[in-house]
């Protein structure tokens, strides 16, 4: 199945990173260079093929093998002396192990080359969620580009742009445009008052419905109805849900498919990874055994003798797209923009049809790139209007990602989105909280 997905892959992505990313080291480009380049070197421009070698790679265990010794030895977060630590569990056990700063503010290359080193993250969609992450949670007008994995923070260097007329919010703050309601660790912002802390009961529900001794990329195809609930659960208690193409369609799958995916162990035995229970407990600062276990907040860490994807099977966007579709076709709700009006039990979607005026329509959005096509589009539809009042030049700082989205928009015969109709938002409360893109 993912092979349909070759061709809505970023290409030759790496190209415009020299220009959205001039602070990437050399030797880091030219490592992903030949990690990920297909056909006439132009990177992430595989076909079936390639897709299917990739999937043959094996295990490695010099090349896979993730240190947690050393500089990369588990420190302790001092939250009340001001480190940050958010609502992804993955990014906090970076910060953790020193792979980002302590302190939790990190430049967005800094960021890319975390995920990658540590979870085989692909650079096509590392790079784009830290650009996108930057550019409307933390400071994209700064010498140094980046943002906090928690709370608000004006840390000078990072976050001290003068072209930013407020704090940066960070990833805490992010409610609606890159974090969303039907997490799967994590409450709704507006049911339990906060949208970082791990929920105790959504955590021993993801943990009963992984399966022992089994394949990542079947545990995953097991959460389906555990992903189901989650939405289920916000359709029915929370009159405030409100689910946004960006924030919900395409980035609140995460905290289903990309644990499986990049917190599995890979071994010999599970070349594709297998996710064991105490892997997953470390991951998300839970100990103890089911029925008593203990969070502590912010205490998330990468286990000990923990290896990472394959080099040659980094977690791309055509695999991350591979992967939402995969639920979303059990369930078509999940690839639909709405919430309920104010009320629980009221969720009622906007027609794509009348919201796009005719461009995209609910009956073809899983078809070929339209799921691609139509989510960066309205990332540059909506981007510029969100963000007026937070930066004084908003082109400037829309810059970089822009020429991202451009890039992954070339080439896939996208239809021509010139605006959407924004007035169907009025009837969500959730969205009259917090915007959302």
């Amino acid at each position: 199945m993912k092979q349909t997905f070759s061709v809505i892959v970023l290409t030759c992505y790496l190209a415009l990173q020299v220009t959205a990313f001039p602070h990437l080291e050399k030797n880091m480009l030219q490592d992903l260079i030949k990690r990920e380049a297909g056909p006439q070197g132009c990177p992430f421009a595989r076909d079936a093929a390639q897709q299917k070698k990739k999937r043959q790679l094996g295990f490695d265990p010099v090349a896979q093998h993730v240190s947690t010794t050393g500089e990369h030895a588990f420190a302790a977060p001092n939250l009340a002396a001001g480190d940050k630590r958010g609502p992804c569990p993955g990014l906090n056990a970076l910060a953790n192990h020193g792979y980002l700063p302590h302190n939790g503010i990190a430049p967005a290359t800094t960021i890319v080359q975390a995920v990658t080193e540590v979870y085989g993250m692909a650079i096509d969609l590392a790079a784009f969620l830290a650009q996108y992450g930057t550019a409307f949670d933390g400071d994209a007008v700064s010498l140094t580009p980046g943002y906090s994995i928690g709370g608000p923070s004006a840390l000078g260097g990072i976050l001290g742009g003068t072209g930013i007329l407020r704090t940066p919010s960070g990833l805490t703050g992010s409610h609606n445009n890159y974090e969303a309601d039907t997490s799967s660790t994590r409450g709704d912002l507006y049911l339990t008052g906060n949208n970082d802390l791990l929920q105790m009961v959504q955590f021993q529900q993801y943990y009963d419905a992984l399966l022992d001794d089994t394949p990542a990329p079947e545990q995953y195809s097991a959460l389906f109805r555990f992903r189901q609930g989650r939405f289920n659960d916000s359709i029915e208690n929370n009159p405030y849900f409100f689910f946004p193409q960006f924030a919900g369609v395409l980035v609140a799958p995460a905290g289903y498919a990309f644990p499986p995916a990049m917190m599995s162990n890979k071994s010999a035995q599970y070349p594709q990874g297998y996710l064991d229970k105490e892997t997953f407990k470390s991951f998300f600062a839970v100990s103890g055994e089911p029925g008593s276990f203990t969070y502590q907040p912010g205490y998330e860490r990468i286990p000990d003798n923990f290896y990472k994807r394959a080099v040659g099977d980094e977690y791309s966007i055509p695999d991350y797209l591979a992967d939402i579709l995969q639920f979303a076709r059990q369930d078509p709700r999940l690839l639909s923009i709405g919430g309920n009006t104010g009320n629980p039990n009221t969720f009622t979607g906007i027609s794509l049809t009348d919201f796009t005026y005719g461009v995209y329509n609910s009956a073809t959005l899983a078809q070929g790139n339209n799921l691609q096509c139509f989510t960066f589009q309205l990332i540059q539809a909506e981007a510029p209007g969100l963000l007026t009042g937070v930066y004084e030049d908003v082109t400037q700082a829309l810059g970089d990602l822009f020429k991202q989205i451009d890039g992954a928009l070339e080439g896939l015969g996208c239809p021509q989105l010139e605006a959407v109709d924004t007035s169907f938002y009025g009837q969500y409360p959730g969205y009259g909280r917090a915007g959302g893109v």
